[in-house]
């Protein structure tokens, strides 16, 4: 336990900070740091370098290259540098890498550097070019800010959505700033910068000046100024050798630490744990490393190389030409295990476990004595949470093994943070492999989540270890193995020396049915490639047709999308597109050779556009069709009756050439019918255009037209049988009853008398039903009766007539003690017809 403290360095009284090597670097570099334009992306992210020969006179016609390796020194990339003097590089929070030129052109590289996109911070930063530039981080992305050589400052919080502020003028500055940052206050971004001994704020409307609180006097001129990773601190570094540490809105002063060394450093940056009350600060020098807090004393390394120091959540990397390190505050689990001499409740169950593995009684005093303090939970925890502080994989296990002992003799302890942390470690423990290159911490990884980092393993192609992380880790396929694999997929199309056949064979094998992959957007990233072939190849894998329409139509491969959408059965949107990229005729051609598109395209003429309807019948000859369209334009569109009589005049002409005799008629007669009514509202008044023959008639009856009623019924050869049903239900509608007697006597009656009685019961005049019973036939006369009420004479028909139906019906009407006698001489018929 002594030597595991041995590179635990105090810091005051109340916290400890040690430096342990994440990785031994053999990247082989052939310049110096001093030498390079160095940027290191957070969270365990790559590192680019580019050898800045414009600072040198003799090597001005070599040109640099870039390179972009692993945080463990493994190449990723390396290219030469074709474009113009860079000033600055950084990486955005998707870890591409931005390269901020002198004209103001940013340009943005892949991790393996892939050539992005470009973007010019304004035409003012190409006039005055870039002195100097810092790419920072907020809520909302990366941003990139600009010192022109008018001493103008131009900032973009979001390269992604990019929004160029110029920032106000300070007043009275002829030279660059001594030194600057950029902070970020209530989701705003601003500069800070320092002029000799005074501090302006830059926000997007007033330059202010600023004094730091409690700042030592004598102080003329600010040497260099760090911010914390959260924003939340700032430090200045001062040409009287103080470093003043304070809150980021300079309202606040925390500490004040003097290293008596007024030369500038080369960087400062903060070295802070998530939730820790300890603020310290890490400055380096040339071949000194100096940690500083609110302590009279300070933590001093000694550089042998040239380092570099990338902040970050919490702690600091530190890399140089040959290691990778790692300086950060020891946690509060792990201090109060591993301390000195510590009787804390994780250090003796610890020591507990450690006894037990050497079956030695002391594992049970130490157990006891946990217990008996109550403390067993908080111990388990204590071991828990500092393995997760661990970067070794055997002091992981021991504690592990130490939280796994205890909760052995605990009833309730939830086992989710212990398999949790074992889940996590294994992740982190992967991904930290020399060959992988990612040093993430415990609360790094927790800040930035599974998510993030299965796509920053796929950013570096390693497919195989996300696809075991998602399968250990049990994430549902969608979010993981799905996503993965579609991601390989879309890198695989870019490999342009396989053929489009063995791609595409490749890419069904390895993604099958899975779901949650789209094979269209796999050919979507073909066809941006360049490789059309390729992409309809993959698209024969979309088990969905119509995801595969758009993309055919973006092809140019119209017949093809036709063909898919039919499939889909949504063509709307193809069919459109062929209208519009087609001439008429060879539209027109193209839906002839599809039948089931040409049907609904007929379909959607209906709705949207006749006029075309009817060119598609006329092309094809369809007379029919052609007869039915002017039918329907006939009283769709036409107001007039000239009109409508014109169009119905073009449907019987089309009807008789596709020798549809009777349609051709039947509109002949609507066009009599249509003339007729009109002349019938100019005689009579009224309403009669549109009406049907039968309800013409029926409106002349109702009208007291019996004659002119008889006179159209002529006209147009309606039966006898249904004009005298509609006169009779027309009178009956009246209660005309003298005028329906004289009707019913003028001549006999082709439906018989029955309906007479029928309607008149319905009008509920059984006077004028009597009227028309006795005159009803024999083989209706019961029923004609019945309507009527007379039960009695009823069964004396049906008895005469010796029907057993009619006799059947009439029984069913005697439910009265009126027609007892009735249904008792029904009775006696029956029998005696029985006897016979």
């Amino acid at each position: 336990m002594d030597c595991y403290t041995a590179n635990w360095n105090p810091l005051g009284d109340s916290a400890f900070y040690r430096k342990y090597e994440l990785y031994s670097m053999d990247w082989d570099l052939k310049e110096e740091l001093r030498d390079c334009l160095v940027a290191a992306a957070p969270y365990g992210g790559p590192i680019a370098l580019l050898r800045n020969p414009w600072r040198k006179e003799k090597a001005a016609s070599v040109r640099p290259v870039l390179e972009i390796y692993s945080a463990s020194g493994l190449p990723l990339a390396s290219l030469l540098w074709k474009s113009g003097p860079v000033v600055s590089l950084g990486w955005s929070a998707e870890e591409e890498l931005l390269c901020v030129q002198e004209d103001g052109v940013v340009l943005v590289y892949g991790l393996h550097g892939d050539f992005r996109r470009h973007f010019s911070m304004g035409n003012e930063v190409l006039q005055n070019r870039v002195l100097d530039a810092r790419i920072f981080h907020t809520e909302f992305g990366s941003g990139v800010a600009i010192l022109t050589g008018a001493h103008r400052f131009t900032l973009s919080a979001n390269v992604g959505d990019l929004k160029l502020r110029r920032m106000p003028e300070v007043p009275g500055l002829q030279s660059a700033p001594s030194c600057w940052t950029t902070l970020c206050q209530d989701r705003v971004a601003h500069i800070l910068l320092a002029v000799g001994p005074d501090l302006y704020l830059l926000d997007h409307a007033a330059c202010s000046a600023v004094t730091p609180p409690g700042l030592a006097p004598g102080v003329s001129s600010f040497l260099q100024m760090a911010v914390s990773f959260t924003y939340r601190h700032l430090a200045l570094f001062t040409d009287t050798g103080y470093i003043w540490m304070g809150t980021a809105s300079l309202k606040e002063k925390l500490c004040e630490f003097n290293c008596n060394i007024r030369a500038p450093p080369k960087q400062m940056v903060w070295c802070s744990r998530p939730r820790s009350k300890e603020r310290a600060v890490v400055v380096a020098w040339e071949r000194r490393l100096m940690v500083v807090g609110d302590a009279p004393e300070s933590i001093q390394f000694v550089l042998d190389e040239d380092s570099y120091l990338v902040p970050e959540l919490d702690g600091v990397r530190i890399f140089s030409c040959s290691t990778h390190e790692f300086l950060h505050e020891v946690p509060v689990a792990s201090e109060e295990i591993f301390k000195i001499a510590s009787m804390a409740p994780g250090a003796l169950l610890l020591e507990a476990q450690k006894e037990y593995e050497k079956e030695s009684q002391k594992a049970d005093e130490y157990l006891r004595e946990i217990q008996e303090l109550g403390q067993l939970t908080q111990a388990v925890q204590q071991c828990i949470e500092a393995a997760g502080h661990e970067h070794r994989p055997d002091m992981q296990k021991s504690l592990l093994r130490a939280a796994s002992f205890g909760k052995c003799f605990l009833d309730r302890f939830p086992p989710d943070s212990f398999v949790r942390m074992c889940q996590d470690l294994r992740v982190l423990n992967a991904i930290r492999d020399y060959h992988i290159g990612i040093p993430l911490t415990y609360s790094q990884y927790k800040q930035l989540t599974i998510q993030v980092l299965l796509d920053r393993l796929v950013l570096r192609r390693l497919y195989p270890l996300a696809i075991q992380i998602c399968e250990y880790l049990r994430l549902p396929e969608v979010q993981g193995v799905s996503r993965i694999l579609a991601h390989w997929a879309c890198y695989k199309v870019q490999q342009k020396d396989v053929s489009d056949e063995d791609v595409a064979r490749a890419i069904n094998q390895k993604l099958g049915d899975t779901p949650g992959v789209s094979y269209s957007d796999i050919a979507a990233r073909a066809y941006g490639c360049g490789r059309t072939e390729l992409a309809i190849k993959l698209l024969e894998y979309e088990p969905r047709s119509g995801e595969q329409v758009p993309l055919l139509l973006k092809m140019k491969r119209s017949k093809l999308a036709l063909s898919k959408a039919i499939e889909s059965g949504d063509t709307d949107l193809v069919l459109l597109h062929l209208k519009n990229e087609l001439n008429r005729g060879d539209f027109f051609m193209t839906l002839r050779n599809q039948p089931m598109a040409l049907s609904l395209y007929r379909q959607f003429c209906k709705h949207q556009e006749l006029e075309t309807l009817k060119d598609l019948y006329n092309q094809d000859d369809n007379h029919q069709e052609l007869g039915s369209f002017h039918i329907r334009a006939s009283y769709a569109a036409e107001e007039r009756i000239e009109g409508r009589v014109a169009a119905l005049q073009t449907a019987a002409d089309a009807f008789y050439k596709a020798k549809n005799e009777f349609a051709a008629k039947a509109t002949e007669d609507q066009m009599r019918l249509l003339r007729l009514q009109r002349r019938l509202e100019d005689e009579l008044g009224g309403h009669f255009v549109d009406l049907s023959l039968h309800d013409t008639v029926t409106t002349l009856v109702l009208g007291g037209h019996s004659k002119r009623a008889e006179q159209l019924a002529r006209d147009f050869r309606i039966p006898d049988k249904r004009l005298w049903w509609l006169k009779l239900t027309a009178l009956a509608d009246l209660e005309d009853w003298e005028e329906l007697e004289k009707f019913s006597k003028s001549k006999k009656s082709p439906i018989g008398y029955l309906p007479f009685v029928e309607i008149c019961m319905k009008q509920h005049n059984k006077y004028e039903a009597k009227k028309y019973a006795s005159r009803v036939g024999p083989e209706q006369k019961v029923k004609a009766l019945l309507l009527v009420g007379d039960v009695a004479q009823a069964a004396d028909v049906a008895i005469e007539h010796r029907n057993e139906a009619e006799l059947t019906l009439v029984l069913s009407h005697c439910t009265g003690t009126a027609d007892a006698a009735t249904a008792d001489k029904i009775q006696r018929a029956r029998a005696q017809a029985q006897k016979k």
